[in-house]
């Protein structure tokens, strides 16, 4: 299955036809309470997580186009010499990922500051003036000098909405350079959300020349929320608040713990709380910091009753490479079961997109990975995007997404920087006000 195929299946509980809509859903859902995590950092811990947090960095420096600053979707997991691997595909998200991680470089001081203003001054001219878009939307995937479109992937509503992500966080940390703010305030402005819904409740995935909207629609939760968040809190082309309350909120019930989620894998617990901050809040329906801290705990335990080789220094699964292909699998689905093929490899980024959630056990499982399979997956931009030892299998590539995701998380647990800087846009805040959100007092 092609990469571009296998995501627009990743919102596995949205396709379902037997989800109730949210509007019949019980206000009181039943979830697990969990606290929050209180674990304070080793300074063995600190310095991993610094070393992996650089090496991404580094990735996202090296790895992006010279004159467009797109990022490319993937490189080679053995480069040693920096060089832009020769594959010209760009990933809009990867992209996004990579805005952000520019600012936690320029906040850590890994590079000079210098550098790295005039990289996302490159990469929001280019966002603006060249790349192509439809209502404001991108392409998924695009050459990375050009901004062609490759082959005949869709305008996606996710994959523009992490990038805007990224838009909005280097905003707010190059908040003192008018032409930052200027592209930024553009690219976010000009998104036309309301188009994205196609008349419906909910919006849809993506939209093509050839056959006009995906069928598909973002419409029971997943990583969905900051499509809607960052749509109801657009100054120019908002959508209605009451499209928060269109999408259904499934649960799932394993091994005592309960939780919302769709059949999807672990990530879709991540990508939305890399950049908004629920901690200490909640919606008229749940904590979604807590419940993804119930989510990561299920997946902890639903790895490791699956035996060798998962074991607690070696669990995590999420849609990653596999040596059969991209692959969207994980665990557990709705009954209690694992999807994809499972087959004993492990994910990096499955851990490391939930450090916030769960720190000492993603922790004990990151230092783990490097101690004990060292070089063969652990390079110059950190991990490769999974492998399986017993097999003799170490993925050749990395992912910016899978990259990206990790040093977010990485931030996030360490400084909160991320969800702070990111909160500073006036939009968000509001957005989550129209949503419903109210702060919970701190435990």
């Amino acid at each position: 299955m092609q990469r571009r195929d296998c995501l627009k299946l990743l919102a596995g509980a949205a396709l379902l036809p037997n989800l109730a809509s949210l509007a019949q859903a019980p206000v009181d859902l039943h979830l697990t309470p969990e606290p929050s995590p209180h674990y304070p950092l080793t300074p063995a811990d600190a310095s991993f997580l610094d070393d992996m947090q650089r090496r991404a960095c580094l990735y996202f420096t090296e790895q992006a186009g010279p004159l467009s600053g797109q990022v490319l979707d993937r490189a080679t997991a053995g480069n040693t010499t920096g060089k832009l691997d020769p594959r010209p595909m760009a990933s809009i998200a990867a992209t996004g990922f990579g805005l952000t991680a520019l600012c936690i470089a320029d906040h850590r001081n890994y590079f000079p500051h210098t550098q790295l203003l005039e990289q996302v001054r490159r990469t929001l001219r280019f966002h603006a003036h060249t790349l192509p878009h439809v209502h404001g939307f991108f392409y998924h995937f695009t050459d990375i000098e050009t901004g062609v479109r490759t082959g005949r992937n869709e305008v996606s509503s996710i994959d523009t909405s992490l990038l805007l992500c990224g838009i909005l966080t280097a905003r707010a940390h190059f908040h003192n350079d008018s032409e930052i703010q200027d592209l930024a305030t553009l690219i976010y402005n000009r998104v036309d959300w309301p188009w994205m819904l196609n008349g419906g409740p909910t919006f849809s995935m993506g939209w093509t020349p050839e056959h006009g909207f995906l069928n598909a629609r973002w419409k029971a939760y997943c990583e969905l929320m900051m499509i809607y968040l960052l749509a109801i809190g657009s100054p120019t082309h908002p959508v209605a608040p009451s499209t928060w309350d269109a999408w259904a909120r499934p649960v799932i019930h394993y091994d005592g713990l309960t939780y919302i989620s769709g059949n999807d894998p672990i990530f879709t617990h991540q990508y939305s709380q890399a950049w908004f901050d629920f901690r200490h809040q909640r919606d008229h329906y749940a904590d979604y910091f807590t419940n993804s801290i119930t989510a990561t705990r299920t997946h902890e335990a639903f790895c490791i009753a699956l035996g060798k080789p998962y074991s607690p220094d070696y669990w995590g699964i999420s849609a990653s490479d596999s040596a059969h292909g991209y692959t969207a699998w994980g665990g557990p689905n709705a009954e209690g079961q694992g999807f994809g093929g499972i087959d004993g490899s492990v994910v990096p980024y499955a851990t490391a997109g939930s450090l916030p959630f769960l720190p000492e056990a993603c922790l004990r499982v990151q230092r783990s990975l490097k101690s004990n399979y060292g070089d063969k997956a652990y390079g110059r931009y950190g991990f490769c995007d999974a492998f399986h030892p017993q097999a003799n299998y170490y993925d050749p590539d990395v992912l910016g997404i899978d990259l990206g995701i990790s040093v977010v998380m990485a931030e996030n647990l360490r400084t909160g920087f991320v969800w702070e800087t990111f909160a500073r846009n006036p939009e968000v805040s509001l957005a989550m006000q129209r949503a419903g959100f109210h702060r919970q007092p701190n435990p």
